[in-house]
């Protein structure tokens, strides 16, 4: 069973014991702009007591029960579907959640929804669209609208601003002009929503081939000095046309991993060699902004070994051996490449030194390019040295003169090694 089916089939099954049930919102957006459908939420009459008496104890879970969300898991290949109850929500203290809700109709709680084009149900068993807010002319109109009065939705939950952003360049869609001023007049309202929702759609954004979209749109509405001011400061303030190169730069790569796409957009913002120790989040390097996003420990060091990287390989050809290697190695290299060769070619520079770089790791065997280490620590104990704090260099030393191909054998790494003990 798909995980379409199931919702199908909860439906079903609230219907049978006398609920109303459709899906609700993105599902039905995506569906009827004939768009790859996820997460088909359910909304329902039913409380989420009454969910739980149909689909049982040990196959719902109250996530939200308080707001009348509950989880009903479903078979291993259909994974859960969340069924919501009709509410009004009550006011907003904190910006995100309301502080109380009220059990209602479809009617009216899709008055309560972000954007028309999400405020639509469908009805899979009749396929009936329920449209109390204008969606469907909306949709046709290729148009994102705040439900209602856009000053109250943005209210409600500051996030919906970046959301607001996300859906029009992501759907490449028009942001209705009411909309788009609530977004600048409330826009320093945005520092009260947490660092983590605010990196998830900039992630959604920054992922999309329209993300070029998205950051213009970001600044123009004023969101841009609020989540990234050192852009702002090393692009804009520079120059109109360096802000119209990275613009132009991100439209060429239609697919591009986020932290790729981050790093292009960070390109001009400092990242010391040493950002692994700099531990305290702060303003003006690429770490603290990755860490004020509160990114993974993983995405951190993709983005900052990327924009540490860039321009490394404008003179590829007459790099050494050992450097060009270890570029090679790291797992990011792809990234690497594809923006530099993308940043080069936008600046209407030749990419020889990429054709050179693409032709190297083709004929060169792998082997060759990430040999196994000669010595290891373990081997400098066994050779009867004292650990300190000059085997890291020893190491160092070692290793780059194999990867530059001047040893090769495990004997001439010995007598290297004799060689660096004997002056220290």
């Amino acid at each position: 069973m798909s995980p379409r089916e199931f919702s199908i089939d909860v439906i079903r099954r609230l219907r049978e014991q006398g609920f109303t049930a459709f899906w609700a919102g993105g599902c039905v957006r995506d569906l009827l702009l004939g768009r790859p459908a996820t997460d088909f939420d359910v909304a329902t009459n039913a409380t989420p007591a009454e969910v739980r008496e149909v689909f049982g104890t040990r196959r719902t879970l109250a996530v939200g029960e308080s707001f009348g969300v509950m989880i009903v898991l479903g078979p291993k290949s259909a994974g859960q579907v969340e069924v919501a109850t009709f509410r009004l929500d009550g006011t907003y203290a904190d910006g995100r959640r309301p502080d109380h809700v009220e059990f209602c109709d479809a009617e009216h709680d899709a008055q309560r929804r972000d954007f028309t084009i999400n405020g639509m149900f469908y009805d899979p068993l009749t396929e009936t669209v329920h449209d109390f807010v204008g969606g469907k002319a909306d949709l046709q109109r290729r148009v994102v609208r705040a439900i209602g009065n856009p000053i109250e939705r943005m209210t409600e939950d500051k996030l919906r601003m970046l959301r607001a952003i996300r859906f029009a360049a992501v759907l490449d869609f028009e942001l209705d002009s009411e909309t788009a001023s609530a977004v600048q007049h409330m826009a320093r309202q945005l520092v009260v929503v947490s660092s983590e929702r605010i990196a998830q759609e900039l992630q959604k954004c920054l992922r999309h081939a329209n993300r070029s979209i998205a950051l213009e749109m970001l600044r123009s509405l004023d969101l841009l000095p609020i989540i990234l001011p050192e852009v702002v400061e090393t692009v804009i303030h520079f120059s109109e046309e360096r802000w119209n190169l990275l613009l132009h730069s991100l439209k060429q790569v239609p697919e591009l991993s986020f932290e790729a796409a981050m790093a292009m957009v960070l390109r001009f913002v400092p990242a010391p060699t040493d950002w692994k120790k700099h531990d305290a989040p702060g303003h003006g390097t690429v770490q603290d902004i990755c860490k004020r996003l509160r990114l993974s420990n993983d995405q951190l060091a993709h983005i900052c070994w990327l924009v540490q990287n860039r321009n490394m390989f404008d003179a590829a050809s007459a790099l050494p051996l050992a450097q060009l290697k270890r570029l090679l190695v790291s797992p990011y290299v792809d990234d690497l490449l594809t923006i530099e060769r993308t940043w080069t070619i936008c600046q209407g520079d030749a990419t020889n030194e990429f054709d050179w770089v693409e032709n190297y790791r083709s004929v060169t065997p792998a082997s060759q390019i990430d040999p196994t280490e000669l010595l290891t620590g373990r081997d400098l104990i066994q050779l009867g040295h004292q650990p300190g704090p000059y085997f890291s260099e020893w190491l160092t030393t070692i290793r780059d003169a194999q990867l530059n191909e001047q040893i090769e054998h495990r004997d001439e790494a010995v007598k290297l090694l004799e060689q660096l003990a004997g002056d220290k």
